[in-house]
């Protein structure tokens, strides 16, 4: 009850008839049309999307082909190289965020959606590389191997044979990240433009005077995503 009541707050309030304040005056759900005829809101969460969309595409190819290396090739750098794969994900934000604002200023990366798009990519490959990289660890290389031996070349024995084999564990990762970017705040804060806000940004701007009704309703769909997000990744692991 401790841990989930601010949330069931939020869900609560969307549905509030009072603009302002926080007491309830009675139930109404006219904030959830009036919430996809706001354009403010409505741009910055197709920004959001937009970020979360193609830095999952970046880290399913990469996390992907990153956990097949590491599970393949064995070495006596394999740790300390699956150690430094997940520092994104073990690191302060603020300290990302910082990080990736140095560097776009001094390679001149403008700040916009390509920024940020980079940015969230290099948190959300780890989700996707650590779950090719169990998933694998349980697999018989054999399948592979019979597909070598069968004339298939190391693309098409990749593509045919292992791909498919991980398919969960890749799907798993993609939902998780999917569900991180999308509720990203800290970092999209230092890497965003002006005209690429994104969703939880643009929260924290109207948090500051008061919480319009339109605000919960969308946490609240954002709510509902991201729950959907995170039960498809279990649903795949």
């Amino acid at each position: 009850l401790i841990l989930y009541l601010p949330t069931f707050v939020v869900v609560a309030y969307s549905f509030n008839q009072q603009k302002d304040g926080l007491k309830w005056t009675g139930f109404t759900t006219e904030w959830y049309p009036k919430l996809f005829q706001t354009r403010q809101i409505m741009e910055a969460m197709r920004n959001s999307l937009i970020v979360a969309g193609a830095s999952c595409l970046i880290a399913a190819v990469v996390g992907t082909l990153g956990g097949v290396a590491m599970a393949r090739r064995k070495s006596r750098l394999s740790g300390a190289v699956e150690s430094i794969s997940a520092i994104p994900i073990m690191l302060p934000e603020i300290v990302l965020g910082l990080a990736f604002l140095v560097t776009f200023s001094l390679f001149g990366i403008e700040r916009g959606l390509l920024s940020t798009v980079l940015a969230h990519a290099t948190f959300c490959i780890p989700y996707v590389l650590i779950l090719v990289r169990s998933r694998l660890a349980g697999l018989d290389p054999a399948y592979e191997e019979a597909a070598r031996d069968l004339g298939a070349s190391p693309m098409k024995a990749l593509l045919t044979v292992t791909v498919p084999l991980i398919a969960p564990a890749i799907l798993s990762g993609v939902f998780l990240a999917f569900a991180m970017s999308l509720d990203d705040f800290v970092i999209s804060f230092f890497v965003k433009g002006a005209e690429s806000t994104t969703y939880p940004v643009y929260v924290y701007g109207r948090v500051k005077t008061s919480v319009p009704p339109t605000v919960n309703a969308m946490c609240t769909v954002m709510l509902g995503v991201t729950l959907l997000a995170v039960a498809l990744s279990q649903l795949f692991k």
